[in-house]
């Protein structure tokens, strides 16, 4: 198997620029292996605009599931909770307990509603959620809450990835610096539609909610919706597109005249994510594009 991959290394650090509004922490919870940051929080700022788009299996995990739910229960998301290790997949009613469970201890800690929290899942299917790890991992992460911690937020959600994965982007608008940074994971079981994925894009422009999920089809169709390695659709995608409307500007819609300015930057990052996934496939020797 390919050790290495194709043209791809990690980012720096300091190339993964801050955005206004997103505090990132993470921890250590031995959710699968000891001495491997595993859990990762996310806050976000009020107002803050959240759109998603999840995977098409029939087959979709426990917190896709509760993701979805929460989505359409409220429009003020405040934080997303991520684990690595197990993707409580294939795990029935008990999986969404135990996510739901996950929900309300972090809702709890940052006093939030459970259905302000997204959960994410990702790693090996069919084995029950080892909640207690994941809960007693979260006071450490809400501890090293920060805005420039997207490195160690890409870290945390990788699974089989050789290299963590993660962009910036940085424009004007309105006279307003706008700063765009996403991170993925992803390495096999990848096909359209999505892939065996979890991507995180932030901006702190203004970007009115319908738009954003306009917006968000958009760039997936550009991007991760057209990417494969091995041809299995995987039961855990997500990709959440926030923004935290902190930098300044008019709020964007349709028909604002920054509009295709500020979509084809998001649809920029979706696209370099998803083919660093491709780039960090297993066992991947040759990265293609079909024209």
């Amino acid at each position: 198997m390919n050790a290495m991959p194709v043209k791809l290394s990690a980012p720096k650090a300091e190339s993964l620029l801050p955005v206004k509004g997103v505090q990132l922490g993470y921890a250590q919870a031995h959710v699968r292996k000891p001495n491997r940051k595993d859990v990762l929080v996310m806050t976000l700022a009020e107002r803050s605009a959240v759109a998603g788009v999840f995977t098409q299996n029939r087959f979709c995990a426990a917190p896709v599931t509760l993701c979805k739910t929460h989505l359409s229960e409220t429009k003020d998301i405040r934080a997303l909770l991520v684990n690595t290790g197990c993707a409580n997949a294939g795990t029935g009613e008990d999986g969404l307990h135990r996510a739901q469970q996950s929900c309300e201890a972090l809702a709890g800690l940052l006093h939030l509603q459970a259905n302000q929290v997204l959960p994410f899942s990702t790693g090996v299917i069919l084995e029950p959620l080892p909640v207690d790890k994941v809960i007693a991992g979260l006071p450490a992460a809400i501890a090293n809450l920060k805005e420039d911690n997207w490195l160690n937020a890409a870290e945390a959600i990788m699974t089989t990835d050789i290299v963590a994965k993660g962009t910036s982007r940085q424009l004007t608008i309105d006279g307003k610096t706008v700063t765009i940074t996403g991170i993925s994971k992803g390495s096999g079981m990848i096909h359209p539609n999505m892939a065996t994925m979890l991507g995180y894009i932030a901006t702190d422009a203004a970007i009115s909610q319908s738009t954003l999920e306009n917006i968000i089809q958009y760039a997936v169709n550009k991007s991760f919706n057209c990417i494969t390695v091995d041809g299995d659709t995987s039961t855990n995608d997500s990709l959440i597109m926030i923004a935290t409307h902190l930098a300044g500007n008019t709020e964007i819609t349709e028909q604002s005249t920054h509009f295709a300015t500020i979509r084809d930057a998001l649809t920029e990052v979706a696209i370099e994510l998803a083919q660093a996934i491709v780039r960090d496939g297993e066992g991947a020797t040759k990265f293609m594009t079909i024209q």
